[in-house]
């Protein structure tokens, strides 16, 4: 059972900054919707849980996060406003973003209409961009890290790193159906991890999205197999067919995503120039872009 504060409305988690309701969280934290006296106003709060906060590690992989927040800065991107990474409830500060995941939006209605994804693609792949040009990666893009909005917002930098940082990772990181080979078995793609890698994640979770499925089926109990490709049949198997009704230009697109070898997928940059002329087929009022400004 993952260990908890406990925290009731109102307690503190620091000075000035008192808990309004949990929200989740995961094995290493808990989130929760919090008033910022400082800022005055509703932010939330990533705090190391008890049994991880008197861990170095994990107070390092939170500071590297807190640094992350801090160094980018994008309309797509979650914006972080500070970080105490010492002291009883090491925690991290970000926007509350209201509306939900396009996770939520799946599972709600299967696949996602093209009105929603096509404009979502263009200003995520603009997002991982501007990180790649920043010399980061992001390394968790999936359906369950993007909020729907407009702009959408991509959220969670818990695990971005330095392309430097990315080079390095020796062991899988990331979540396991967005992961490229290189991120399932980096050891054996030693310096691969980089911006293709988020551009696959991309491709993943617009497969994901348009099909209304994971493109690389699994067994249930398949992420404690000891064997890579039961846990990963990405490394070897291609992605299930898309829906014949996907249009052939966003076909072709998703596709080259998933190429195997990092250097045979487009980057994220190539990545938006494609999507633009596929947004700016759509209704007007959905048009991305240099074009949104005649948008009516």
């Amino acid at each position: 059972m993952k260990e908890s504060w406990g925290f009731e409305p109102g307690d503190e988690i620091a000075p000035g900054r008192s808990v309004v309701r949990a929200l989740g969280g995961g094995s290493r934290f808990e989130v929760f919707l919090v008033w910022d006296d400082r800022l005055f106003a509703l932010v939330v709060a990533k705090v190391l849980r008890p049994d991880a906060a008197g861990e170095e590690r994990y107070r390092d992989e939170l500071r590297e996060e807190a640094e992350a927040l801090e160094r980018l800065a994008h309309p797509v991107l979650v914006r972080g406003f500070d970080a105490v990474l010492d002291g009883p409830h090491p925690h991290v500060l970000i926007e509350h973003l209201e509306g939900g995941t396009l996770r939520q939006l799946i599972r709600r209605g299967g696949a996602a209409p093209l009105e929603q994804l096509l404009p979502l693609a263009a200003h995520v792949a603009a997002a991982l961009h501007y990180m790649a040009q920043a010399g980061m990666v992001h390394l968790d893009v999936k359906p369950d890290n993007i909020v729907m909005g407009v702009p959408p917002r991509l959220i969670d930098l818990s695990i971005a790193r330095t392309l430097e940082s990315a080079a390095s990772v020796r062991r899988p990181l990331g979540t396991d159906a967005y992961m490229p080979p290189e991120q399932c078995a980096p050891a054996e793609h030693p310096g691969a991890i980089g911006p293709a890698s988020d551009v696959w994640g991309l491709g993943a979770t617009l497969h994901h999205a348009v099909s209304g499925e994971v493109p690389f089926p699994r067994p249930r109990d398949a992420r404690d197999s000891e064997d890579p490709l039961v846990r990963f049949p990405q490394l070897e198997a291609e992605p299930r067919p898309l829906p014949q009704r996907t249009p052939a230009t966003l076909r072709e697109l998703i596709t080259g995503t998933l190429a195997k070898a990092p250097a045979d997928r487009p980057s994220a940059s190539e990545l938006v120039l494609k999507l633009e002329p596929l947004v700016a087929d759509l209704p007007r009022k959905l048009v991305f872009g240099r074009r949104s400004s005649r948008a009516r």
